[in-house]
Parts: C-alpha cells; sequence; structure tokens
C-alpha cells in the first residue's frame, strides 16, 4: 500500500494527492460500513447511506442521516471513529507516521505534501512537526476521555462509560461532532454538567487553534514572542468566543428553551454555543428551538470556522482575520495592511479574498440547487448548506429528510469544505500557469462601491 501512496505522490500535485487520500479515505469507509456486521439490525446498509456517513466522518463533519448510537454496531461505530481519527490528523499524516514506523525515509516531495497538508510555511522539521502532531493529539484526546469518564462512567458502567468517553474525546477533538448518546440528542442531556462541557468546550478549542499554534504555546510560553500567525489565530479565537457568548446569551435569556434554566446553566449553554460552531458540531440546545438571532449568529460562525492547520473547517479564522486587518488599513487610508508591526503580503490577502469568495459562492450554489430539490424551509437549507461547508455538524434536524439528490450535494459540499474550495480547485485544474510577470498591461480604474 505504501508503494501505491509513493507512486500517487510521485504523480500528482499536492493538491491533487490531497482529494485523491480524502477520496480513498471516503471509499474505504463507505465498504466497511455497508458490511451487514457495521449496523446493530445486522442487515446491509445501502450505499448512499454508508458514503454520507462516511464522508460526514473522514471530513469530520458530524451530519448523519441515521442515528449513530442506535443504527450502528460496535464494528459499525470502531469503523466511524477510525475514520474520523483519520480525517482529523488528515490523510498525509497517516501516511507519513506509517512510514516512519516500517522505517521508511520520507521523500522532498513527500515533505512538500505534508507542508501542503498541515498547512505550513516551510518543510524545515516537517518530519518532526508530524511526529509532534501524532503524540500531541493521543496525548490531549487521553486526557479529554480522563475527564469526560468521571461523568461517563458513573453514569453508563465502566465498559461503555470509557468507550464513550474515547469516542465522545476524538470527535470533541477533531471537532467532528458525532456522538453515540442515541436518538439524535449529541449533549442536551449535559446541559447541567460542568465537567461534559467544560471538557468538550477545551478539545474543541486545542483542536480549533492548530498543531503550529499550540508547538508555539509550548515551546515559547510567552504571548508576546509568538508569531504573527499564533496571535492572530489566539486573538480572533478569544474575540469570537466572547462576542458570540453576549449575543447568544442575550437571543436566548428569554427564550422558552432556557426558562427552566438556573443561571449557572444558561451561562454554560451560552458559552458551549459560541464555540461549538466553529466548528465542533456538538449542540447542549436543541437547534430546531433557537431563536433567529442565534441561528444567524451561528451560521456566521460555522462559516468562519477554526484555525489553518487545525482538525477545524470553515474559511478559517486567519483568513478572516486577514480581511479584517485589510479593511482597518483601508479605512485608516494606509496603503499597507500591518498587525503588530509587521507587513501583511499581500498575496495572502489576495488568497483570503479568493477563498472567502469562493465559499460564498459555492454556498449560494448549494442553497440553490436544495431550495430546487427539498421541500423545506429556506432558513433550515441554509442553515445545513453552511453547516456542511464548514464541516460543521449541527442541524436543525433536516438532514435524514435530504432527498437522494440532497445527500449527494451535501456529501459534496462537506468533501470540498474539509480541503477546502481553492484546494479542490487547483486540484481539479489540469495545469497551473505561474505568471512569470514579465509582461504588465496598462492601469486602468474601474469605479467600485
Amino acid at each position: 500500500m505504501v508503494v501505491h501512496i509513493k507512486n500517487i505522490i510521485d504523480r500528482y500535485t499536492p493538491s491533487q494527492i490531497l482529494v485523491i487520500g480524502f477520496g480513498l479515505l471516503i471509499g474505504i469507509g463507505t465498504i466497511f460500513l455497508s458490511l451487514p456486521i457495521s449496523s446493530a439490525s445486522g442487515s446491509q446498509t445501502g450505499l448512499l447511506t454508508s458514503f454520507f456517513t462516511a464522508t460526514s466522518a473522514v471530513c469530520v463533519t458530524g451530519l448523519v442521516v441515521v442515528d449513530t448510537g442506535t443504527y450502528w454496531s460496535v464494528f459499525g461505530k470502531t469503523i466511524i471513529l477510525l475514520l474520523i481519527q483519520a480525517g482529523g490528523l488528515g490523510f498525509m499524516t497517516i501516511t507519513s507516521f506509517l512510514a516512519l514506523l516500517m522505517g521508511r525515509r520520507i521523500t522532498l516531495r513527500e515533505r512538500l505534501v505534508i507542508q501542503e497538508s498541515l498547512n505550513k510555511l516551510d518543510i524545515q522539521g516537517i518530519v518532526k512537526f508530524v511526529k509532534y502532531v501524532i503524540i500531541t493529539t493521543f496525548i490531549i484526546e487521553g486526557i479529554g476521555a480522563l475527564l469526560f469518564s468521571i461523568q461517563f462512567i458513573p453514569l453508563f458502567g465502566v465498559k461503555r462509560g470509557i468507550a464513550y468517553s474515547i469516542f465522545h474525546s476524538i470527535s470533541a477533538f477533531c471537532n467532528a461532532g458525532f456522538d453515540i448518546m442515541g436518538n439524535y440528542s449529541s449533549l442536551t442531556a449535559f446541559t447541567g454538567s460542568f465537567t461534559v462541557q467544560m471538557t468538550a468546550i477545551m478539545l474543541i478549542i486545542l483542536g480549533g487553534l492548530g498543531f503550529s499554534v499550540i508547538y508555539e504555546l509550548i515551546q515559547k510560553r510567552n504571548l508576546k514572542n509568538l508569531s504573527i500567525h499564533s496571535s492572530l489565530v489566539l486573538r480572533m479565537t478569544l474575540g469570537l468566543i466572547v462576542i458570540g457568548f453576549i449575543l447568544i446569551f442575550i437571543f436566548e435569556y428569554q427564550n422558552m428553551q432556557l426558562a427552566n434554566f438556573t443561571f449557572k446553566e444558561k451561562v454554560l449553554s451560552s458559552l458551549f454555543h459560541s464555540i461549538t460552531p466553529r466548528t465542533a458540531g456538538f449542540n447542549t440546545l436543541s437547534m430546531d428551538k433557537l431563536t433567529t438571532g442565534t441561528l444567524m449568529i451561528t451560521m456566521i460562525f460555522m462559516f468562519i470556522g477554526g484555525s489553518s492547520g487545525s482538525t477545524a473547517g470553515g474559511v478559517k479564522i486567519t483568513t478572516i482575520g486577514v480581511l479584517y486587518l485589510k479593511n482597518w488599513s483601508v479605512i485608516k487610508g494606509k496603503k499597507d495592511t500591518e498587525y503588530r508591526k509587521k507587513r501583511i503580503d499581500n498575496t495572502v490577502i489576495d488568497r483570503a479574498i479568493v477563498i472567502v469568495g469562493v465559499a460564498m459562492l459555492w454556498v449560494l450554489f448549494v442553497t440553490l440547487i436544495l431550495s430546487v430539490t427539498e421541500k423545506l424551509e429556506f432558513i433550515q437549507i441554509l442553515f445545513e448548506t453552511v453547516s456542511a461547508c464548514g464541516t460543521v455538524g449541527l442541524s436543525t434536524g433536516i438532514t435524514s429528510q435530504l432527498s437522494y439528490i440532497g445527500r449527494i450535494v451535501i456529501a459534496v459540499s462537506m468533501f470540498i469544505g474539509r480541503l477546502g474550495p481553492l484546494t479542490v480547485a487547483l486540484a481539479l485544474a489540469s495545469r497551473q500557469k505561474k505568471e512569470k510577470g514579465s509582461i504588465r498591461y496598462p492601469e486602468e480604474k474601474i469605479i467600485v462601491g
């Protein structure tokens, strides 16, 4: 298998390799989930249902057409968990780690693909970084499982409690949003549990920060010495959490859903819901009972997502941060976009504009298709589309009601959302011509605004 993967790496571009790699994982997952042993009833699962579930797991989304806790057997849930872990770490991280275990040397081309998959700025120390990613993941997920077990073992028993703790810890850190509580309930039964909600919050935030940021925090231990990337990620993350918490608390305080909650439960639920849309997919509040204001905030956060190089999806928080800095520079009349006395390269700004633009166009396109194929309310369709494109997994409860066409469209959206619309576009391009810049045409002005 390693030989076949090496041949693929030598033949295709990094973007194409990532698309092929994730496609292979989805294909393997579809085959396993369609087997009779994967369902709790022992019957064979339809190909589309298996494909949708495998895509959702590999793309760490969490949207499901059948209830994960009751429909799948232990074997099926294990396959889903392995797909989540592989999808969260990334295709190249997994294959590189296996190659290292087998004692095979990582070639320069393979290092370039790993750099692309992990969104690293350079390939220096990339193999060492892969080892760090694997070790860090297992340590954080292990701590998360241990904390979850404090609540789950007394509630479900030792064997089941440990299984639930491991599953939800991996799902939370990988920002997958899959749960095995049953009846599509997610974590709604734990609105009053400080342990469960804070453990999930910790895992979601760490997974959404990205491995590079976590590595810098461990190595430098001083926020002033962080790179501008890590600094921007931390500031934007904290800012969105605070803003989201305040708005959701205000919007939901008088909502009937929170009427019987204590003040502590209202605060905890609002905090949890300000974090989970970027892009974990767990929920402690019933999504179909949220106010319109909260649904709008949730969709905005789902679209933004987490950090580049993290297990989260969305257009990425740094992308939005760069655009914010660019807008602020224009408003202040500055020619350069600056942050912490450093100038941001215009190519980074151009890339951010393209990523957001393509993502918005795809959301509109998918929403238009589903508006034709599905007989559902517009807000529900838009919410489902943004959730899929942002690989979040939150839903107003319509996923299982989607038509065959709707399920395929949502599955494709999850795939594009996980890899990034720009990566997929580059992978589909037959040739990428580099602009040499030897010819510059006359400048002409266009009236905008």
